[in-house]
Formats: structure tokens, C-alpha cells, sequence
């Protein structure tokens, strides 16, 4: 006989939202589940991805906590309107979430944030310390040390920014090379459905690649940001899971273990998994996410 608690959460499964604000000429995609009322927990999804990727966690923490996950420009489902013109860089994606936030009534939040979604969270947090109650990061890098031998053509790039090093990095968005990144380091790729990289491909043909060749020239502004992001860490302490895929081609274990070295209240977990380690182990992501959110965060 089922428990009354699974019983009564098949009779009332959450239900998510599908919604769009606009902010700053773009219309905002997002996914919205749990009530306003209960504490926030914000999402930030990275490359090659969007808020589907949240799709089997956001069910699990809206239960107890109002949960929006948008898309960042250039991805997903997220549009720039016509005649607007988007410069692709993560100053503006993060301006850009950081007004979404305001629309959305987030005036605190924990969040998750996941490979280019933590640059983003990043800002938000050095700008808005007062509004971090906790974080999540999955695979979302904060140190140098936590950067691959995989970042050597983007680092070429940065430093000569020339025509020829930009079109070098354009094979990161064909479709083997997304696929791979969703299935290197996986022990069972048979547990990647194909819909994820499918869809990221999808909708990177749609928006038009520049826009992704333009954010992994970017990309090392984001470098230059770590220190006063560490100054953050050293002056707040904001409960922390860094919970690492640990087979990650791009971010390395060293990036997860160096939470610990601003941050007291950091906590590093490995799974045995790759980058998108929430395609494998969304359970333990989720469990660890739930606990870390019922000791830090209250209404």
C-alpha cells in the first residue's frame, strides 16, 4: 500500500509554468513551479542547454520552494525581439537576468548555477550579496585551477582575438561536438536521453551561431572576474554544494576543491559522472540540494 505522502503527491503533482517576461528587448523564457510565497531558488542553466535541463529537478524542490529557471539570451526558447541588437557577452546576460530577477519579485534566492549559468550568478552575486542565501554549483567553475587543457584554443583566442582564432572555435557548436559533451565521462551513456543535445543543436541553428562564438570569446572576462568573486566568498560565506561531475572535460575536480579555500561553509561532493552530471545523478543532485537548501534557507 503506498505511503499517504506518495499518495498524495500523485494526486497532486506540481505543475510548471511556461512563461516569458520581456526585459531589456528580450523575451524571457522560463520555467516557474512551487508557490511565491515559499523561499526562491533561481536555476541558471549553461552551454549547450537551457531550463530543460532542470526539468526532472524543478518537480522535486517546488514542493518547498518557489523555483524559476530561466533561459539566458541565446539559448533555449529566450528571443531577442526584431530590431533590437544583443551583444553576446556575459556582462549583458547577467544584466539581463539580473532585471529578470527584479520582474520576477526574486528580492532573495539560492542558486544553482551550471557552466556559463555561473558566470552569470557569479555577477549577480558580487552586485547583490544581500540577496544570495545559498548556492548550488554544478559543475559551474570559479577558479582558475578549475579550467581544462580543453580551454587551450579559447585561451589562444583571448589573447589574439583574430579572426582565424575565432573560427577555430566554431566546431564546439556542431552537433558531435555537443553530443560529446553530454556523453564524455559517462560511464552508461544509454542514461542520456537524446532529446537534451538534440535540442540544445536545435536551438543553436535557430539563434544563429555567432552568438555562441561571440560568448566563448567573452569567456575569459570571466577569468578576469574570479578575485573579486573570491572577495565575495572570504566576506559572505554563503552555504555552498559544489557537486562535480568529476569526469568533466572542462572543469576539473581542482575547480570544485578550491570552494573550499575562500568559503567555510563550502561543501564539495564528486560523482562519477561528466559534465552534465544532472543527466546521470539528478537524484543525488537534488538530495543534496534539498539538504543543503532545509539547514540555510528559511522564509
Amino acid at each position: 500500500m503506498p505511503s499517504a505522502a506518495s499518495a498524495n503527491s500523485t494526486e497532486n503533482p506540481v505543475q510548471i509554468h511556461y512563461r516569458t517576461i520581456e526585459v531589456q528587448g528580450v523575451s524571457v523564457f522560463y520555467r516557474e513551479a512551487g508557490s511565491p510565497d515559499a523561499p526562491a531558488v533561481l536555476l541558471l542553466h549553461g552551454f549547450a542547454a537551457s531550463s530543460y535541463m532542470f526539468r526532472d529537478l524543478i518537480p522535486q524542490l517546488a514542493r518547498k520552494y518557489h523555483v524559476i529557471a530561466p533561459d539566458l539570451p541565446g539559448f533555449g526558447q529566450t528571443t531577442v525581439l526584431p530590431g533590437v541588437e544583443f551583444n553576446y557577452t556575459f556582462d549583458n546576460l547577467a544584466s539581463v537576468i539580473d532585471d529578470f530577477t527584479v520582474a520576477s519579485g526574486l528580492d532573495r534566492f539560492a542558486m544553482y548555477v551550471f557552466d556559463y549559468g555561473a558566470p552569470v550568478g557569479w555577477r549577480l552575486a558580487v552586485k547583490h550579496p544581500q540577496k544570495i542565501t545559498a548556492i548550488v554549483s554544478q559543475n559551474g567553475n570559479a577558479y582558475e585551477e578549475g579550467l581544462s587543457e580543453g580551454w587551450a584554443d579559447m585561451r589562444k583566442a583571448w589573447a589574439e582575438p583574430t579572426a582565424e582564432n575565432r573560427e577555430s572555435l566554431r566546431r564546439f557548436n556542431t552537433f558531435e561536438m555537443i553530443k560529446w559533451q553530454y556523453i564524455e565521462g559517462v560511464s552508461d551513456t544509454s542514461l542520456i536521453p537524446p532529446e537534451t543535445y538534440q535540442l540544445a543543436h536545435a536551438a543553436i541553428e535557430r539563434i544563429g551561431v555567432e552568438a555562441q562564438m561571440d560568448l566563448l570569446l567573452d569567456y575569459g572576462e570571466n577569468v578576469k572576474q574570479y578575485t573579486q568573486l573570491h572577495e565575495f566568498f572570504r566576506r559572505y560565506q554563503p552555504p555552498t554544494l559544489a557537486i562535480w561531475g568529476d569526469k568533466d572535460p572542462f572543469f576539473i575536480p581542482p575547480g570544485a576543491e578550491a570552494f573550499k579555500r575562500d568559503n567555510p561553509n563550502a561543501e564539495v561532493r564528486f560523482l562519477d559522472s561528466g559534465h552534465f552530471a544532472i543527466e546521470t545523478h539528478g537524484k543525488e543532485i537534488a538530495e543534496g540540494m534539498l539538504e543543503l537548501l532545509g539547514r540555510s534557507v528559511t522564509t
